[in-house]
């Protein structure tokens, strides 16, 4: 069998260990074990039970529901009936469902549970080609009668039954795939305008995972946690396109509230995250720390100290001393073991960070501390990845080379152009974006970067984001929010300053923290918004900011700043799924209180 689509692969994998583990679920606080031979199962009896429902070839099946089994089940089981999966994230809100279910077409909408049920029941009279809606967690559903609903359990039973009376169709479904079909249709969250549908082929998703692992090194002895949105392509690289690569073991969290609990529990030799969770971890060992007992502080600090010499001296492309060699070794099993292990990170290999840029600050820290970070380049439309860092070929400051096989080069404006098999075929029904996109098989990226002597790209920031002062100096603001999301009290920034006189920041505070130090300060407060205007955070984030404009070039200082008196949610459509800044969003809807700091004499 040539295995040129995911199920295909899944058979094969399936195949050769199927008592092996492929994936445990967490419910109750207890871990589930679920083999290769029983994810095949489930997988064929969703395929023929949406078959029964009548999907077919090219039809579109949308799913919508936190990462678990079922998920997984839902779109393997949709690919193998010739079907496409087009995810929906759980935030969305109705009329952002309405719009992906409605433009895609989709024909049947799997659902977690009664939460998301309700959306579609609300748009199900707008959406016509939708025909059938599918629960996984019927709880609160039991007394509910609707001919458009039915559960999960039951659509197994279904596809179970109708496997039986042709024991010849699942095999017949999946021969007939070929590597050129669309598996997903991913929609992009966008930060500008209505999401657009970018459209996945199997021997893109194949092609990426293989040249992914080519340069991770990943086996079937790996495990991983899941708990970023699984509709996402990053997600999907290591729970769709490495999973079927090599087989190795895939983490479900119980929810995404006990993601840090269920890292000690796994202790995954793989960790994959967005800058905002490494940023999380960052600020919680600082919390932790100043928490600590004075012995406790004081070796953490000389440790730290210790694992920053040595970590300056390997990036440096030097042999530390012996002195310096036997000294981290000292620090790290006398005190990072220690910490990894609380963090859930002691048998982690390598740790990845991707879907937005992450500071260097932060990836200096953690390997120093001997949690090594590698920072990876892609985007939806190239199937997730063009470029990669590995263990050992690294450079802090870039993305890592490019993928075996892949072409890239910088167009005349600094734009990276990207060209490899696992660039999309297209956005669903717009043909004017697509061309605009894709020019000559060359996926324009909308990055800014540059690629030095040894092949490393470095990303200076997103083409429509930069800064063009009112003096004329290019500026990029991603550069300078990393450098203030480095502060343990700064949860998010951003810059303001395209055609104006001076730099400027919107700044989101972390609330634990500060709320710590204003009990530290016996600060007085009642609510979040309450805390934001105290002149003791004021004069802490002023603090914070004078710390940033020490490493910018005077152009670059943030001159003045206001901090928000809300957190950014998702929900509110100021920040994507993965937590990138919706730029344009925010300059609109904060439009006064940015005007106000440039009115200001």
């Amino acid at each position: 069998m040539v295995i040129d689509t995911l199920p295909k692969a899944l058979i094969h994998i399936a195949g050769f260990q199927p008592g092996r583990v492929s994936m445990r679920q967490k419910e109750l606080g207890i871990w589930h074990d679920i083999s290769w031979a029983e994810y095949l199962d489930k997988v064929r009896d969703t395929a023929l039970g949406l078959y029964a429902l009548g999907v077919r070839r090219q039809d579109h099946v949308a799913i919508i529901g936190e990462n678990q089994p079922e998920w997984l089940y839902s779109a393997l089981g949709a690919m193998s009936a010739g079907a496409t999966f087009v995810g929906v994230y759980t935030t969305n809100p109705v009329k952002e469902c309405e719009y992906v279910v409605g433009h895609s077409g989709a024909v049947v909408y799997i659902c977690e549970d009664e939460e998301q049920l309700d959306k579609a029941l609300v748009f199900r009279e707008s959406t016509p080609a939708l025909r059938k809606m599918i629960v996984w967690d019927m709880e609160g559903l039991r007394d509910f009668r609707d001919p458009m609903v039915m559960s999960f359990a039951d659509l197994l039973v279904l596809g179970r039954s109708t496997g039986e009376d042709d024991p010849g169709l699942f095999d017949h479904l999946v021969a007939e795939g070929r590597g050129e079909d669309i598996a997903g249709i991913i929609y992009t969250s966008g930060t500008t305008g209505p999401p657009k549908g970018a459209m996945l082929a199997h021997e893109g998703y194949l092609w990426v995972g293989k040249q992914a692992n080519a340069v991770s090194q990943g086996t079937r002895d790996d495990e991983t946690i899941s708990f970023l949105p699984l509709n996402h392509v990053y997600e999907q690289i290591y729970d769709l396109m490495i999973h079927l690569t090599i087989g190795h073991i895939i983490n479900f969290t119980e929810n995404t509230d006990t993601v840090m609990m269920d890292m000690r529990d796994v202790s995954p030799t793989l960790f994959h995250a967005v800058p905002r969770i490494w940023e999380k971890y960052y600020s919680g060992i600082v919390l932790k720390m100043a928490d600590a007992t004075w012995f406790k502080r004081t070796a953490y600090t000389i440790a730290l100290g210790i694992g920053s010499r040595y970590n300056e001296e390997k990036l440096a492309g030097r042999l530390p001393t012996l002195a310096l060699r036997l000294a981290y070794h000292l620090a790290y099993f006398a005190v990072f073991w220690k910490l990894k292990e609380r963090l859930g990170f002691d048998r982690v290999k390598l740790g990845f960070s991707g879907a937005a840029p992450i500071s260097h600050n932060i990836l200096k820290y953690f390997q120093s501390i001997g949690i090594p970070i590698r920072e990876g380049y892609g985007m939806t439309e190239t199937t997730g990845i063009t470029h990669m860092s590995d263990e050992y070929n690294f450079k802090l400051g870039t993305v890592g080379k490019a993928l075996p096989e892949t072409e890239v080069r910088i167009a005349e404006d600094g734009e990276i152009l990207v060209r490899h098999k696992g660039i999309f075929k297209g956005y669903y029904r717009d043909e004017e974006t697509t061309r605009e996109a894709l020019r000559d098989g060359w996926m324009h990226t909308g990055d800014v970067g540059e690629i030095d002597e040894e092949g490393f790209l470095k990303i200076t920031d997103r083409k429509k984001d930069l800064i063009i002062t009112a003096g004329g100096k290019n500026i990029a603001p991603q550069y300078i929010e990393n450098l203030l999301k480095f502060s343990p009290y700064i949860n998010d920034a951003v810059v303001i300053g395209d055609k104006r006189k001076f730099i400027s920041a919107i700044i989101v505070i972390d609330e634990e923290n500060v709320v710590k130090y204003a009990q530290d300060k016996k600060v007085q407060f009642t609510t979040f918004a309450s805390l934001t205007r105290t002149e003791a955070v004021i004069q802490l984030i002023q603090e914070e900011v004078s710390k940033v404009n020490a490493q910018l070039a005077r152009v670059e200082n943030i001159r003045k700043f206001r901090i928000l008196d809300k957190k950014l949610y998702t929900e509110d459509g100021e920040v994507t799924p993965t937590m990138k800044v919706k730029r344009k969003f925010i300059n609109e809807h904060y439009r006064d209180l940015i005007e106000s700091m440039y009115r200001e004499q």
